[in-house]
């Protein structure tokens, strides 16, 4: 039996996503967890995009065919991740309430769009909003 792949779309280029992303496991039996850059042309951008998602204000987890976003990607991480490792040990508790991922959630968009900006790096802009280039 295939085991089901679930889609993490995050920017590559954000050192604070990056990491995170490189850190966060998922448990065995939920499936295979697939890392995907969001500045990569790929159908699951193509998908974002068309669903009117803004991937400069949050990343996608796809799983069982459904997209979650920005605060339900990560709570929804929470919920599947393993509990192996004191990161994912903290991710889970910080962000297993859906309550405390959209309290959690914006403060650290905030810190990642002020990071990009000190590091002169430009947004993704998958939806092309006009004078979306920058941080």
């Amino acid at each position: 039996m295939k085991r089901e792949e679930i889609l993490l779309v995050y920017d590559h280029e954000c050192p604070a996503c990056h990491a995170y992303c490189q850190v966060i496991r998922i448990r065995d039996s939920v499936g295979d967890l697939r890392i995907v850059d969001a500045r990569e042309d790929n159908a699951v951008m193509e998908e974002i995009t068309s669903q009117g998602l803004d991937i400069d204000q949050g990343m996608v987890l796809k799983m069982g065919g459904q997209l979650y976003y920005g605060a339900d990607a990560i709570h929804a991480l929470a919920l599947i991740g393993s509990r192996s490792g004191l990161f994912n040990r903290m991710n889970y508790w910080m962000f297993k309430s859906k309550t405390a991922a959209f309290i959690l959630y914006p403060m650290l968009r905030f810190c990642r769009s002020i990071l990009l900006k000190l590091l002169g790096k430009t947004k993704i802009n998958n939806l092309n909003i006009e004078g979306n280039d920058k941080f």
